[in-house]
């Protein structure tokens, strides 16, 4: 089994690897659940999770917080395993989802793609047990949101996910650093873990560092916990599950890819993000595609007065097997993924690289 236990404010997953949230409906409650079922974290991830609600368009806040309550219940009634949803900071219906996902009592609420500086407070006046777990890219991002919670609200941070460059989806760093030694995930995960310690021994609390991007198999996972994290974070990997909620047109993109696919794309939404190269990719990089109406202003940052293109509609037509009009965000790693396997398969696999990579 593995060295190290994860153990998340009294939450302590079998197997310490975190299903990372994948949007726009690539892991909703079948992928969580069955994560769940066999000892990880399952994770549900929000952004634009109301996307098959006859209303979505019409009335697209109240759809997702619909559908968020019933990927929540749903997954609650396939396992009695630990269960978080991911909500972006970036999201302009962040304050719903979040409400929702206390609501409903999930297990622990991740949150990124920005700072998180008041998700305390709808634990807290809420006194609930769910918890909090932020996912930055640097040090200096943790050690800003933990004083914040500290002073602010009195609460310390229940983990911290830390991102490398090397993630599928939007990346938190500048484009001219996701090949900058500097920024590689072992030494993104050092210093976040220093920068802890003095924290923990002020609280009297633990606040486990989990590691992300560009983690793929047990042998990445032997090293980066022998850096010291104390667990992952995976989400490329699980895409190619039998139980993950894409279709299998999505999958089979991954599966058929090669190394030279993986293309940073400049989003709307004014990040760099990691996705698998397509007819729509390059079509956008060759400037063939002209700004729109933007049917929901869903995400805060984005231009969607002058973008070429709706991320969300966009994740929404890959997630359906419709590459015309969309494409797949990937890290790293997509291009390895071989065949569809179940999520019982995929985890025997880890732990055999695990192991032998101890050896």
């Amino acid at each position: 089994m593995f060295s190290k236990k994860l153990k998340i404010n009294g939450l302590e997953p079998k197997i310490p690897i975190i299903q990372g949230g994948m949007g726009v409906g690539i892991s909703m409650s079948g992928l969580a659940a069955a994560v769940a079922n066999e000892g990880g974290i399952g994770v549900i991830a929000t952004a634009g999770i109301g996307y098959a609600e006859n209303d979505f368009y019409s009335d697209y806040r109240e759809a997702n917080k619909r559908a968020l309550r019933v990927e929540i219940r749903k997954a609650k009634s396939l396992t009695k395993g630990i269960l978080g949803v991911n909500v972006m900071v970036a999201l302009t219906n962040y304050q719903e989802l979040i409400e929702v996902s206390v609501e409903e009592k999930i297990d622990i609420i991740f949150s990124g793609a920005g700072l998180p500086l008041n998700l305390p407070e709808f634990v807290v006046k809420k006194n609930s047990s769910t918890r909090l777990v932020p996912i930055v890219s640097s040090a200096k991002a943790i050690n800003l949101i933990t004083k914040r919670w500290i002073e602010k609200y009195g609460y310390v941070p229940d983990a911290v996910v830390v991102e490398g460059p090397k993630a599928g989806g939007h990346l938190g760093f500048k484009r001219e650093n996701l090949d900058n030694e500097d920024f590689k995930l072992e030494n993104l995960v050092k210093e976040v873990v220093e920068i802890i310690k003095p924290i923990e021994e002020s609280t009297g609390r633990s606040i486990p560092v989990i590691a992300a991007g560009g983690i793929y198999t047990g042998g990445d996972i032997y090293e980066i916990l022998s850096r010291g994290a104390s667990g992952v974070q995976m989400a490329t990997r699980f895409v190619a599950t039998t139980e993950c909620d894409a279709s299998t047109a999505f999958k089979e993109a991954f599966i058929n890819s090669v190394a030279g696919d993986m293309e940073i794309i400049n989003s709307p939404v004014g990040m760099p993000g990691r996705a698998l190269r397509n007819e729509f990719i390059d079509a956008i990089q060759a400037g063939q595609k002209k700004p729109f109406n933007c049917p929901y202003h869903c995400i805060r940052s984005c231009d969607y007065k002058n973008a070429p293109f709706c991320i969300a509609l966009a994740l929404i037509n890959a997630k359906k097997g419709n590459f015309r009009h969309g494409f797949a965000f990937a890290g790293v790693n997509a291009y390895r993924i071989e065949k569809i396997i179940s999520v019982k398969e995929l985890f025997e696999d880890i732990l055999a690289e695990y192991n032998k990579a101890k050896i």
